[in-house]
């Protein structure tokens, strides 16, 4: 069967051939419906149902358990790898289903990457090698010049190329753990996604490295579009441009209880449960 995917691939790649070699692809969107996450008999997340816009910063929050991680799992199908996970309802990217029939999961993660809450560079491999890491999955044949032109794109993209050009075959673990999150940024551009997924990439980090991953963020969403969970309503409020609540009950299942514009939800919240988590009454 052909993978119905695969027609977002190959427009992502004219849509890169097309365009200067300094901008990525055209951000995309994905409309989530009715989505319920499941591992084995507990049910995690419960009808979730909202769109996530392209070219714009979307933040997840809501209380620890409530399941965040596991919503923007869902995303890229890193959710099925859990023994006994499944989900029903869909996720559409560009207006595909990434759960229907026939679709590839590592292409979808292709399209829709991943940076997590601990920086996770590959330990035994350089910098230079680290950013390559993805791309090699995918291409079996890469020349010097392409291997050389994908990393120094990838590494300006995550703001880090000033700070690692004259070093990159040191390992990536020589890093600091803010430069250490942002070429794990850079690995996950290196491949061209559409769409960038991160869950809480500054719980780690010192506020000044902290500050410089917000400031990339910004400057991200130009090109990309972005999910990003995070427990810091400041740094929600600063970066977002629309915010999902997500709240459990005693069952521990998690709901979407509302879903707004940044600038909506911070200063006039439709429900009761929104205000009172923001204002730090719940949670």
């Amino acid at each position: 069967m052909a993978d119905p995917i695969a027609a977002l691939t190959n427009a992502q790649a004219a849509r890169a051939e097309a365009a200067p070699r300094v901008q990525a692809p055209t951000a995309a969107g994905m409309d989530v419906e009715q989505l319920s996450a499941f591992y084995g008999r507990f049910q995690a997340l419960a009808e979730i149902t909202l769109p996530i816009h392209p070219g714009a910063v979307t933040a997840v929050i809501g209380p620890s358990g409530c399941g965040k991680s596991t919503f923007i799992r869902c995303l890229n199908r890193l959710h099925e790898l859990t023994p006994g996970a499944r989900v029903t309802g869909s996720v559409r990217l560009e207006g595909v289903d990434i759960y229907q029939p026939g679709v590839d999961p590592a292409r979808v993660r292709q399209l829709v990457g991943m940076v997590f809450q601990k920086p996770n560079p590959f330990p035994t491999l350089s910098i230079y090698d680290n950013v390559l890491a993805g791309v090699r999955l995918h291409r079996s044949r890469l020349s010097r010049a392409e291997a050389d032109e994908i990393v120094e794109r990838s590494l300006r993209a995550a703001a880090l190329w000033d700070e690692v050009k004259d070093k990159l075959k040191a390992p990536g673990s020589s890093l600091s753990g803010g430069q250490q999150q942002r070429l794990c940024i850079a690995r996950a551009l290196a491949v061209e996604p559409l769409v960038l997924l991160m869950d809480e990439p500054t719980s780690a980090l010192d506020p000044i490295a902290t500050y410089r991953i917000e400031e990339l963020i910004w400057e991200l969403k130009q090109r990309y579009t972005i999910v990003i969970v995070t427990h810091n309503m400041q740094q929600a409020a600063r970066i977002a441009d629309y915010v999902a609540f997500l709240l459990a009950g005693e069952e521990r299942t998690g709901r979407l209880i509302e879903f707004d514009t940044a600038q909506r939800i911070f200063t006039n919240p439709k429900r009761k449960e929104t205000e009172d988590y923001i204002t730090g009454k719940i949670g």
